[in-house]
């Protein structure tokens, strides 16, 4: 088996270009229909004209932020449980900073809801600012006048041990910004999330990637899409929702481990993992766009804030569920705040953050930007780092944000990771090359690599829930990086990923923001739950490790590719790069409903094929894959391998049901 990242370094010839793109630019037609959604707000109230600071401390930015320097740990005490969030003031409590809001239904409703409409008058439109924000409902049923609006880079959540003990009037997030209030665009909808609470009312969740709406009970009808505007999803998990999931113009959806009474709605890939039986949409491919995974295999929740009258505040962490079907809301283990360091992106450095690990603190990072300039290390087993408000860690000197030892079994949530000024090799790795090597040959090599794989799949896995990475759009430097995450350690879940080069906003272009790789895993028994990787100029995902699973994957190939001469792989002699590449060797793996999309905006190129695999390996499966050219110049030649239909006209699309092809 190859672990050493082979094909990380294939030979990216580049040429000169630029990227103009507007997100949202194409996608498919969300029609003359039009659908009552009841009881929406349409009004954006804006702050005043605020572009910045809401109600506390303004997003680090790259002139402010304190860089890494010498500083101890600070000293922090303990988050009471006595009264209603003692030392609370203004919605905030010292501990966490001025970034994160409680609210507790006792609060005048009136000025709480001012308050979230500062924030959404802010963040609606806020895509690549560097202002986070976290907003916690403590227990108790809120006044239907709260209706929080979630936008960039906030996380609304309950502080409740079940979904049920935060009752709010409903919660969501429209598409009105992008153009005027009648486009309805949801594709730029990215970087939040809504968690661990109820609703009494409808919900509109009009998102794209980026996005994560987990351990939620809605009493009504949820809409995926504003108005049957574009959209581009998308991620549920471990929800219930009493009446309909209406996924409209969605492109692509994952929904696991929930419960509704229907499911409305399809378009290309609708993938579903862990549903009860006949709650999932008739049909399949090649007459429907749906993928049913009856069982989730394995699957850890993520760890999630909340509040208890007697114990305080801490971190519920749920157990490892198998054969998974259905919502679970057993709260897990509660770990109180002591047992955690809580980080201030104003105060904090990678420095201060790595004594405190050291020190066996777990880590909670506040919503901000963390400028790093040396990576944040993750070397204890069962160490968990908790992202709260979209918390984002930046390379500023060449350095990875983080990197988790080999050994090192830990659960990463809620983090962006985002590419700085200074070309880096990756952003994150969970585990070193060398440290699987030197694994693999005490096993005895590939001979035992069968073996390995089935005693590690029967261990402690490593969680990777909610991590997203960003090459280039935040900022007008250029960017440059190798692959955003290496996963070496084998025995990893991953769950909810989006790893993108930046197709608009700053710093954009075919020789501005470089990004040959944007996943590589190379250990064996990898398990990725929506997996969406987008634009790199090489493999957007590198799969090596033996017995891989990957249920659901979205792609978008390069838009800004300049000519052919520059986008070639096999040292030249094919064209383009494929969405996945299984490694040469591999002899296990298998994939659910697989989604990769072609726009060549500047120049007619052609994909060979959107998926390499091994041919003969027995054990390698591919359930239901598709290519769609969405505009734009041609195309697509095959889907997997010399199989499958070309795409080569806007809107066509070709799929493969089952790969290899069953005699």
């Amino acid at each position: 088996m190859r672990r050493k990242g082979s094909f990380a370094a294939a030979a990216v010839m580049l040429a000169g270009g630029l990227c103009l793109s507007a997100c949202g630019e194409v996608g498919e037609s969300g029609g003359e229909t039009e659908i009552i959604q009841a009881d929406k707000e349409t009004e954006t109230v804006q702050a005043g004209g605020e572009t910045g600071q809401v109600g506390g401390t303004e997003g680090q930015t790259e002139e402010s932020a304190k860089m890494d320097g010498d500083k101890d740990v600070p000293e922090q005490s303990g988050v009471s449980g006595e009264g209603v969030l003692a030392g609370r003031e203004k919605y905030h409590l010292d501990s966490f900073g001025e970034n994160v809001w409680f609210f507790s239904p006792e609060d005048d409703p009136e000025a709480v809801q001012q308050e979230l409409m500062k924030l959404w008058g802010v963040q609606e439109t806020n895509q690549f600012g560097d202002s986070r924000y976290a907003v916690y409902f403590l227990p108790g049923e809120y006044d239907e006048v709260i209706r929080p609006k979630v936008g960039f880079y906030m996380q609304v959540a309950g502080l409740g041990t079940m979904p049920d003990d935060v009752s709010l009037y409903t919660v969501g997030t429209d598409a009105r910004w992008l153009g005027d209030n009648k486009n309805h665009n949801a594709t730029c909808n990215f970087w939040r999330g809504v968690e661990n609470l109820s609703a009494r009312d409808y919900v509109t969740w009009a998102v794209s990637q980026a996005t994560f709406m987990r351990r939620v009970h809605l009493e009504k009808t949820m809409y995926l899409h504003d108005s049957y505007g574009w959209a581009s999803g998308g991620f549920l998990s471990n929800s219930k929702v009493e009446l309909a999931v209406n996924s409209g113009s969605q492109q692509q959806w994952l929904s696991r481990n929930c419960d509704w009474s229907t499911w409305m709605g399809e378009n290309w890939n609708i993938v579903f993992a862990g549903i009860p039986e006949g709650k999932s949409p008739e049909g399949t491919w090649p007459e429907h766009a749906y993928t049913d995974v009856p069982v989730v295999e394995e699957i850890r929740e993520k760890p999630f804030l909340a509040y208890d009258a007697q114990k305080g505040l801490g971190v519920y962490v749920p157990q490892t569920r198998t054969q998974a079907v259905g919502v679970d809301w057993d709260p897990g283990e509660f770990l109180p705040m002591e047992e955690f360091y809580i980080a201030k992106p104003f105060e904090d450095t990678a420095e201060t953050i790595n004594g405190a690990l050291r020190s066996g603190k777990h880590l909670f990072l506040t919503p901000g930007v963390y400028q790093l300039s040396e990576p944040i290390l993750v070397e204890g087993d069962g160490t968990i780092v908790l992202g709260s408000g979209l918390a984002t860690l930046r390379s500023m000197e060449g350095n990875a944000c983080m990197e988790v030892a080999q050994n090192a079994k830990v659960t990463l949530a809620g983090i962006l990771f985002d590419a700085g000024p200074k070309e880096t090799e990756y952003l994150l790795a969970v585990g070193t090359e060398s440290g699987a090597e030197e694994a693999e040959g005490a096993e005895g090599g590939a001979e035992a690599g069968s073996q390995k794989s089935k005693e590690a799949s029967e261990g402690t896995k490593t969680l990777l829930a909610d991590l997203f990475f960003r090459v280039g759009g935040a900022k007008g430097y250029d960017t440059d990086v190798k692959c955003c995450v290496k996963l070496y350690q084998d025995n990893i879940i991953g769950d909810n990923f989006w790893v993108w080069r930046a197709d608009h906003g700053a710093g954009v272009g075919w020789e501005k923001n470089r990004a040959v790789n944007g996943v590589l895993a190379a250990g064996d028994n990898i398990t990725m739950y929506a997996l969406m990787v987008e634009h790199f100029q090489g493999y957007q995902t590198i799969w090596e490790g033996e017995n891989g699973k990957i249920v659901f994957y979205q792609c978008e190939i390069p838009y800004d590719v300049p000519d052919q001469e520059s986008w070639r792989s096999h040292e030249g002699k094919v064209n383009g790069f494929a969405s996945i590449k299984l490694g040469d060797g591999l002899r296990k793996h298998e994939s659910w409903g697989i989604g990769i999309y072609l726009y060549n905006r500047d120049a007619e190129v052609e994909l060979h094929s959107a998926m390499e695999a091994p041919e003969g390996a027995e054990e390698i499966r591919v359930h239901n894959i598709c290519t769609v050219m969405i505009t734009g110049n041609p195309g697509i030649s095959h889907i997997i391998n010399e199989d499958g239909n070309s795409v080569m006209n806007g809107g066509a699309r070709a799929i493969l049901t089952e790969w290899p092809k069953e005699d």
